[in-house]
């Protein structure tokens, strides 16, 4: 199995430990390398993690614009790319996914009940199912409602897209050991 994950940030961050102790090389990619034409990498996954579209934390989501045609070459070719919430009210912060989301922002502890059997559901291992904390949640989407709280507020979507999948959480945890294993090694790794 290979396993090279890309974080996307503007520095290195703490994650990379936590996804390289999970089996995984974890490889940071900043906002002036994604947007870049001319880079080329390679791997089994991509985290876009939480914070991305708040100016006061990343200058990612203008990089993500405008690598929007190469992440979705990137699915496509059987890659998995893993987004998590936003961290602020914009309605236009996922509209570089294939795919429509819209993500309200509101931080909270938030029962978590899963729609049905999936290998997705461990993000959330370990985890106290009746408290987890959450930067908001996604009243719209065009993809499938995998994990929502009671009253139908929806915190994790998925979305085959090719022979690759798009994870979209509002978790603001690190998501479970069981699950970066899973996630971020793989068959092959496809060009970004």
């Amino acid at each position: 199995m290979t396993g090279r994950t890309g974080l996307l940030w503007d520095t290195p961050l703490m994650f990379s430990r936590l996804i390289e102790d999970c089996g995984a090389a974890c490889e940071s990619v900043n906002p002036n390398m994604l947007a870049s034409p001319f880079w080329r990498g390679k791997f089994a996954a991509l985290i876009v993690p939480t914070g991305f579209a708040n100016p006061a934390y990343s200058n990612l989501l203008p990089a993500l614009r405008a690598a929007e045609g190469r992440i979705r070459r990137f699915v496509e070719n059987g890659g998995r790319l893993l987004v998590f919430g936003a961290g602020c009210s914009r309605e236009d912060a996922y509209d570089w996914l294939p795919f429509p989301v819209t993500y309200s922002f509101g931080y909270g502890p938030r029962a978590v009940r899963f729609a049905g059997e999936s290998t997705f559901n461990s993000l959330f291992s370990g985890y106290d199912l009746d408290a987890v904390e959450c930067d908001g949640s996604f009243p719209a989407h065009g993809g499938e409602t995998l994990a929502a709280t009671p009253g139908g507020e929806t915190l994790l979507v998925g979305k085959p897209l090719g022979d690759g999948m798009i994870l979209a959480t509002s978790i603001h945890e690190y998501p479970s050991r069981e699950f970066l294993k899973e996630f971020s090694c793989g068959d092959r790794e496809t060009l970004f």
